[in-house]
């Protein structure tokens, strides 16, 4: 048996075996770009649904859980269609959030996330094992236009949370004179703690070098937490019932296969799959120097739609690739597996810990919401980006600019569709996504093309 080559210089190669000093900092690294993201889209949606604090930890325990599981699968290569082989991280997407408020809004709860979930994985697979023929179906100018209603319907959301957020749990109560005010929804003590979060987070993404460049958002978060602390707005109480080691338990919150939900879902796990495409091409190109072949392509959808069903038992939310992470491997070239493995079993080790959970759930809905607005800006800017790079010509600002429209422009009128039956409501008028991405493929297909 061939020995594996070590060394230092292995951690740009995919495989052999790094100093684990080196190997470890790597994976910790990539670990601090993706840990907010990872488990913030949970509490949103523990938040939205009304749970309670212990199901809050269960939610966000199965989510971590289920970001290592995808992230492990992705790493090497098993058989014909299992793994991409790539140096790829995988957690909760904020892509789906939108749709999954409205489903939990609507009352379907976890459990119709749960089988919309499912469903969605199943067509996941089904668009990898087609990938090459369908991926010419959806340019830049539609996964542009996704990508960026995506961004834009997740500011509501951020703003709610730097006000104090919908389900505001705590209290400050402040005494002066014999006097007593409570800190409740858009109060001035939630609005400065939001936007000093947001003032560390810019000052250090901007301003840092390095790991406080890397972590901006954790680190700026901590520092937000700490001005909340001083305020009196973490509340503990939930941690110390927390036990240490737990598996989570399969099919908790139920599954319920909703129509409304199954479709909007879907359609979103349809063109998640096409934009992971642009994820891998972009892990290979900037890591390793090459485009990725079909069997990886292939191979990663495939399995980004089974680890979404098995994810689901568990009662995970929905992953996808995490572009941040894409651009660490762009730029320091490191690309070995033994660092995204680390990287997955600290999260695995994470999801398994509800005491670690626990302690997220601690966190003032006004800190996440300073520490994520920027992280929804990205995301809307990431599209303009990737619209951008097929040019703006009149025909692709009228498919963007009238998809986006029409898709943020209903969801944000509340009656605009009263009239119609509710399943048509739910999946046209909760999520301006769905709307977007439909018109966004027909106008693709009627607006005649432009001469180059």
């Amino acid at each position: 048996m061939k020995e594996q080559p070590t060394g230092q210089s292995t951690l740009f190669t995919l495989t052999g075996r790094p100093p684990f000093g080196a190997a470890l900092s790597m994976a910790l690294q990539h670990l601090m770009a993706m840990i907010v993201g990872c488990v913030t889209p949970a509490i949103i949606i523990a938040n939205a649904a009304g749970l309670s604090v212990d199901d809050q930890v269960r939610l966000i325990q199965a989510s971590l859980l289920v970001s290592a599981l995808a992230t492990l699968c992705q790493i090497f290569m098993l058989g014909k269609w299992f793994g991409s082989g790539l140096p790829v991280m995988l957690g909760i997407s904020f892509a789906y959030v939108p749709t999954m408020q409205a489903i939990v809004g609507a009352g379907g709860g976890i459990g119709a996330i749960v089988g919309a979930t499912m469903v969605g994985g199943v067509v996941a697979m089904v668009v990898g094992f087609f990938s090459q023929r369908i991926r010419k179906h959806f340019p830049p100018v539609i996964t542009g236009t996704v990508v960026f209603t995506i961004g834009l319907s997740l500011y509501p959301t951020a703003i709610n949370y730097m006000a104090g957020g919908t389900s505001n749990s705590y209290a400050l109560v402040v005494e002066t004179e014999g006097l007593t005010s409570a800190l409740v929804y858009g109060s001035w003590q939630n609005w400065l703690v939001a936007v000093l979060t947001l003032v560390f987070v810019m000052v250090l993404s901007n301003k840092g070098t390095g790991v406080w460049k890397l972590a901006s958002i954790l680190l700026g978060m901590a520092g937000g937490y700490m001005v909340a602390l001083c305020f009196g707005m973490v509340d503990f109480s939930g941690i110390a019932s927390a036990t240490w080691i737990s598996v989570p338990q399969p099919l908790y919150f139920g599954v319920s296969f909703e129509l409304a939900p199954v479709i909007t879902m879907s359609l979103l796990f349809a063109i998640n799959s096409i934009q992971a495409i642009g994820d891998f091409t972009a892990t290979t190109v900037g890591g390793l120097g090459r485009e990725p072949s079909d069997r990886e392509l292939q191979g990663g959808i495939v399995t980004y739609g089974f680890t979404n069903i098995l994810g689901a038992l568990f009662c995970g939310l929905p992953t996808a690739t995490y572009s941040q992470n894409v651009g660490i491997v762009s730029t320091n070239k490191v690309v070995n597996r033994c660092v995204f493995l680390l990287a997955g079993l600290f999260l695995l080790l994470a999801g398994i810990s509800p005491k670690f959970s626990a302690v997220l759930t601690t966190i003032p809905q006004c800190v996440l919401g300073g520490g994520t607005i920027t992280v929804f800006a990205t995301i809307a800017m990431t599209g303009m980006k990737l619209i951008a790079s097929q040019g703006l010509s009149p025909r692709n600002t009228t498919i963007v600019g009238l998809s986006a429209a029409l898709g943020v422009g209903i969801s944000q009128s509340a009656d605009a569709l009263s009239q119609f039956p509710d399943t048509i409501t739910m999946i046209f008028g909760n999520s301006p996504v769905v709307l977007a991405t439909i018109l966004a493929i027909a106008l693709n297909l009627i607006l005649p093309k432009e001469d180059a």
